[in-house]
């Protein structure tokens, strides 16, 4: 029987080969490579896309999460909350300004930041929040802004795997004061590399970002404060500018494939993702929780059948964050995802038959 990888990045580039390899050449004409006009045109178009007023395009998500911060002089001594069911990098970034994340439990339906939560982890040292729309289904906005907004504090929405998700009808990233998107290649919008964005209406912080990226220069050889070297390659934004265009039919077969994984499993024991009538998500990961994940996901890769897990274990209790004093059971949704996620594979040209394969070695699985 055909293998089922997680993910096929050539199926996708092979319908997009000559207009990205005539996007690429352009760039090589004009030799303008780092921060060329090419990156400046995607970023008016991915601003528009958000429907923000700015975009700043970046070498990674993990730099726009850094940049998010110091853009709202989150620093040393400060608390900024979030959750521990996400990729590091989210911790990183807090961790990058000198702040102390304080994690907080996630939702077991939605799987993102829990607003019930909220409220009892915010200090007088919190100086942002930072909730992650987790396998590119939107965290509970309404309410975590409403929170925000009573203690006045910032709202950076993790946006790395949710391009083109909505929340009450409007794309995330419109909510918080800032987004942070990752592009790396895996990413519903990937570029061929590293590359993130960050995203806001706020002309002030675009401003001072753009900055930032850029070693911090008000003028060539004039540095206001310490920056960085996060700028984007102008090989990537060709890249992403032609995927763009792309994105939402892509978005749509997703969808079209988690619809499918969930009419084949609905009579299982497996605990399937769950959609939320307030929200449009993006399907970035189709994750199912399993008893024994191990043996499951084991057995699947005997048939050919790649899967994922993200994440095995959460940040809170990361070798990394050990000084934090966490301990197994401080958030027990959190760590009973992250024993039993399993992530199947989803990507836009993943035909029926496959799905049904996968659904048919696991239905196997569960009778044995």
């Amino acid at each position: 029987m055909e293998n089922v990888p997680y993910l096929d990045l050539r199926a996708q580039y092979l319908p997009l080969r000559n207009e990205v390899l005539n996007a690429l050449e352009q760039v090589c004409e004009s030799t303008s490579f780092a921060q060329g006009p090419v990156t400046s045109q995607f970023e008016g178009e991915f601003a528009k896309y958000c429907g923000v007023d700015h975009c700043v395009s970046l070498n990674s998500g993990t730099s726009a999460l850094h940049l998010a911060l110091r853009c709202l002089d989150v620093g040393p001594g400060d608390e900024v909350v979030t959750v521990s069911m996400t990729f590091i990098a989210t911790a990183w970034a807090i961790s990058y300004v000198g702040a102390t994340p304080v994690f907080v439990d996630i939702d077991p339906v939605r799987r993102t930041l829990n607003p019930d939560n909220l409220e009892a982890a915010i200090t007088p040292r919190t100086k942002a929040i930072i909730p992650v729309h987790l396998y590119g289904m939107p965290a509970e906005m309404d309410r975590i802004m409403a929170i925000a907004e009573r203690h006045g504090l910032p709202v950076i929405e993790d946006a790395a795997q949710a391009h083109g998700a909505k929340y009450q009808n409007k794309p995330v990233g419109k909510f918080g004061q800032i987004a942070c998107f990752s592009f790396y290649p895996g990413k519903n919008l990937g570029a061929y590399g590293e590359g993130g964005a960050l995203t806001t209406s706020d002309a002030s912080i675009a401003h001072r970002a753009r900055s930032l990226r850029d070693h911090a220069q008000s003028q060539k050889y004039l540095h206001d404060e310490i920056g960085y070297n996060y700028r984007m390659d102008s090989f990537q934004a060709a890249v992403l500018g032609v995927k763009l265009k792309h994105l939402d039919e892509w978005n749509k077969a997703r969808n079209d494939c988690a619809k499918l994984y969930t009419e084949f499993l609905k009579d299982s024991s497996y605990k399937l993702p769950a959609r939320d009538s307030d929200s449009e998500g993006v399907w970035h990961c189709y994750v199912i929780e399993v008893p024994e994940r191990d043996r499951v996901r084991s057995a699947l890769q005997d048939v050919g059948i790649q899967s994922a897990v993200h994440y095995p274990v959460p940040i809170h209790l990361q070798k990394a964050y050990a000084h934090l004093g966490y301990r197994a059971g401080d958030l027990p949704v959190t760590e009973a995802l992250c024993e039993h996620c399993l992530s199947l594979p989803i990507y836009p040209e993943l035909s029926k038959e496959k799905i049904s394969r996968v659904a048919s070695v696991l239905l196997d699985l569960e009778s044995r």
